[in-house]
């Protein structure tokens, strides 16, 4: 029945990642049918963020109340719905309308899920288990590259993710007796959910939020503007920029499926410091001026290097504050990266409408050493 489960969380993960990569890839199309400024797609990202920022925090009262089977099942029908919103939106109102269920969804699966295998599962379990997330979001553009390339257009994209959401929430629903197992003696002491303020006032933890913002800003950034970067810097077109940006998920796929080796000898913190300097080398092959296979080459480089940071940050927490906290901390850490994508990616489609979209790379930078600063700071009053 363990096994069972864990298959079944597995294919939740991808659940998680197929839908997050579909609206960048979309994009470049969709601005130019609709004739809206190329920055309004960081309207519906910071939609989708703010609801998930929302969601995110009441994660730890609904996963209480529900259970977490109950709420990823409830979660991944809410996505559902909303990417086959998404595909009959047929103006940029409406767009933003499907946006709502689309992040109130997606902040508490997150959340709850993250936390439930921090607390039962090893750390190679939750790197093979993003890996699962990064195998959704590395078929989400080949799908959508697929449609624009269609008759249907951009549209039959969407629909055919909402339609692969579909089954998995029927899975989800029943398998939700395998989800009534034994609490862990942490969960048993956690009597009820911390307060923001609560939260906040643990020693390390506002220095582990921002480090996690910074990394969303970089990974949210490249899933909405790489393909965008590629069309208007490099002067792809638009079917090869999508296939192109898949690149990047790609790389966290291969990148987490090592990785789940990598961790029995490598402990979390090794593992992001691994996967920073990974991706400062992703970030400086995307800086030369050369052709589509340097870019191709940059994506999967810069998809390596984040692989291992976002799955050793979370499966660190209940080790840097104590498991039974953890769902709160996970909680709050997972609104400051969406509070990341609701702003950060928006920020850079003003610098590229207002300067120049060549900056993505030098954009992305800015973060990674905003993030490195930060979580070695929280290390170091860790160790005080």
């Amino acid at each position: 029945m363990i096994h069972l489960l864990l298959a079944v969380i597995y294919l939740a993960f991808i659940s998680l990642g197929l839908p997050d990569a579909l609206l960048g890839g979309a994009w470049p199309t969709i601005y130019q049918e609709w004739n809206v400024p190329v920055s309004w797609a960081g309207v519906v990202y910071m939609i989708i963020s703010l609801g998930t920022v929302v969601s995110s925090l009441m994660s730890d009262r609904l996963t209480r109340a529900l259970g977490a089977g109950r709420v990823t099942a409830l979660s991944v029908a809410a996505t559902a719905a909303a990417l086959w919103g998404f595909s009959v939106s047929g103006s940029f109102w409406q767009l933003c309308l499907w946006a709502i269920p689309y992040g109130l969804g997606a902040g508490s699966v997150d959340a709850a899920l993250n936390n439930y295998v921090a607390l039962h599962y090893d750390s190679h379990h939750m790197s093979w288990l993003h890996c699962m997330w990064g195998v959704g979001a590395s078929v989400g553009p080949h799908i959508m590259s697929h449609a624009l390339t269609g008759a249907q257009g951009w549209g039959a994209g969407f629909r055919t993710v909402a339609l692969i959401q579909t089954v998995l929430t029927a899975l989800l629903f029943c398998s939700l007796p395998l989800w009534k197992g034994k609490k862990t003696s942490a969960e048993a002491r956690s009597e009820k959910a911390l307060s923001l303020r609560q939260v906040l006032a643990i020693p390390g933890v506002k220095r582990a939020i921002a480090a996690f913002f910074c990394y969303s800003a970089v990974e949210t950034t490249v899933f909405l503007w790489a393909a965008s970067y590629l069309v208007l810097h490099r002067g792809m077109a638009e079917a090869e920029a999508a296939r192109l940006a898949g690149f990047f998920y790609l790389g966290m796929t291969v990148g987490r499926a090592l990785g789940g080796f990598v961790t029995m000898r490598l402990n979390d913190r090794q593992m992001i410091r691994l996967g920073q300097a990974v991706t400062a080398l992703g970030i400086a092959v995307l800086l030369l001026p050369l052709g589509t296979a340097v870019s191709a080459a940059g994506m999967l480089v810069l998809g390596l290097g984040c692989a291992p940071i976002y799955p050793a940050f979370i499966h660190a927490t209940p080790t840097y504050f104590g498991a039974h906290r953890s769902q709160s901390v996970i909680g709050v850490q997972m609104a400051g990266a969406y509070v990341a994508t609701s702003f950060m990616p928006p920020l850079f489609g003003l610098v590229a409408q207002y300067i120049s979209p060549a900056l993505f790379p030098v954009y992305l930078l800015a973060f990674l050493i905003a993030m490195v600063v930060l979580h070695e700071g929280m290390l170091q009053q860790e160790e005080k």
